[in-house]
């Protein structure tokens, strides 16, 4: 583990601004150039540094696992181990517990199993020559701040969902990746599935005629439903957090409280995105996809039991609407979560129900419906008979092999990743104006040029939050 003295550690903003910052972006070249900063040969491993241990670091470690081509040589995380016993990833996870199953399994797989581990994540990126890319799944807070550094040296990333924490930070995060030429991911898996190709295909063919209206929801809720408002008190820090004003990152300071990690974070509004953001990269993905649902017109919201200042609610439903985007119509689409779903379609069965166990979107057109499973499932017409009937359309999207693979392949030169941050950071922002909406207590009007809400300023205080000294980002 790396135990440089803290003085020696360089500080936030002059990694950013200065040093290897300054020095990645003198030696910006597209990644296909033979031999630049971002070419990984095809018949090479990628190195990948795993920043960010927790459940779904742990998740992805054990994807990557999967694929030859791909070894994880260092690990991250302010905190050493967490118990997840109480959460439905199980088990332990943290920096040792994860540090010790990427060791356990490249062990006689690989020349070394050594896995190089570090608390500070800006550490790593300056002393791990030999990384190639970065996979980042802290928590959503902390996202932009290891991304946008990692891209600017020109290591290729894959990052969780949502991919940012605000607007402001998503449209940053397009930028550099268009700058820099990094291979890049987000983690919403479904995407590289061939459930949310067949949907678009199907739409696209006319299935069921023109899409006026959709609904996507989750059985998501606020994790820590005994918690209300900010924690009080400063109970002892356990000896497995080893940095926590690192874990805080960008915002204002707090004393560490067992309330905010693990997993319901997710439930603050200064470290999480409520279930909306949670979820809906996954759920609302086939439409966005389908529909090019990017510039919403207007977004209101409602929360069960009002809104928090501190806490995310535990169930909300939020509309967005959209106007004419070339020959396709307006579309209302609706997003549930807690325990909300959209009316049951009258073209569902006697003792048929939505599949995907409380997760699901689906498609109201002109002459019937789609209805998927979530994480962008296999898609089924309503009425079944309209299904039974239907000639399926060719195949003209490209299939890939897996969201990891994917993202692989384009870090070794192939086409770009399905999900990379343009598309990626478009889906955040869709997904993320909801929270806005429903934090500003207005239905919005959106002007999606200028990154505004016209008849709501105060809604500029959640589109780009405030950093603190030190962890700005430019």
């Amino acid at each position: 583990m790396n135990t440089q003295p803290k003085d020696r550690r360089i500080s936030r903003r002059r990694f950013v601004q200065t040093g290897l910052g300054a020095i990645a972006a003198a030696t910006v070249v597209p990644r296909h150039v033979l031999g630049g900063p971002r070419f990984v040969p095809p018949s090479e491993k990628v190195n990948i540094a795993l920043i960010g241990a927790g459940g779904q670091g742990r998740t992805n470690a054990r994807a990557l696992f999967q694929e030859a081509d791909a070894q994880i040589i260092a690990i991250c995380d302010p905190i050493e181990s967490h118990d997840l016993s109480d959460f439905y990833y199980r088990g332990k996870a943290g920096r040792a517990p994860v540090k010790a199953e990427i060791e356990q399994h490249y062990a006689g797989k690989a020349a070394s199993s050594r896995c190089a581990e570090y608390v500070d994540f800006r550490d790593l990126l300056e002393h791990e020559k030999a990384i190639d890319a970065v996979l980042c799944a802290t928590p959503d807070h902390n996202h932009a701040q290891v991304v946008i550094p990692a891209m600017r040296l020109g290591k290729h990333v894959y990052c969780e969902k949502p991919l940012t924490h605000n607007i402001w930070e998503a449209r940053l995060m397009a930028k550099v990746a268009r700058e820099t030429g990094v291979a890049t991911q987000m983690g919403n898996q479904g995407h590289s599935g061939e459930g949310i190709r067949a949907t678009c295909e199907w739409i696209w063919d006319g299935a069921i005629g023109q899409v006026r209206e959709v609904h996507a929801w989750s059985g998501a809720t606020r994790w820590g439903k005994h918690i209300a408002g900010r924690p009080a008190g400063s109970p002892a820090m356990p000896k497995t957090v080893n940095n926590w004003d690192l874990w805080i990152g960008p915002r204002e300071p707090r004393p560490y409280h067992p309330a905010y990690t693990p997993v319901t974070w997710r439930d603050f509004w200064d470290f999480g995105t409520a279930p909306i953001g949670d979820m809906a990269c996954h759920n609302i993905d086939p439409a966005l996809m389908a529909l090019d649902l990017r510039a919403p017109r207007t977004i209101e919201a409602t929360a069960a039991g009002g809104v928090e200042d501190y806490m995310a609610p535990v169930g909300s439903m939020y509309t967005y609407q959209f106007g004419p985007r070339g020959n396709l119509p307006p579309v209302k689409l609706v997003w549930y979560d807690g325990g909300l779903e959209p009316a049951r379609p009258d073209e569902l069965e006697d003792g048929m129900n939505f599949a995907g166990g409380g997760n699901g979107i689906l498609f109201v057109g002109d002459k019937g419906k789609i209805t998927c499973p979530g994480w962008a499932g296999d898609p089924t017409i309503l009425p079944l008979e309209l299904q039974d009937d239907y000639r399926r359309p060719p195949k003209t999207l490209r299939r890939v092999k897996g969201h990891h693979r994917d993202w692989l392949d384009a870090c070794k030169g192939g086409q770009p990743a399905s999900s990379n941050f343009a598309y990626g950071a478009a889906l955040t922002e869709l997904v993320l104006l909801g929270p806005v909406a429903l934090r500003t207590g207005k239905k919005i009007e959106w002007d999606t040029v200028n990154m505004r809400a016209t008849n709501a300023p105060q809604a500029d205080a959640f589109l780009k939050e405030e950093y603190r000294e030190g962890w700005e980002l430019a």
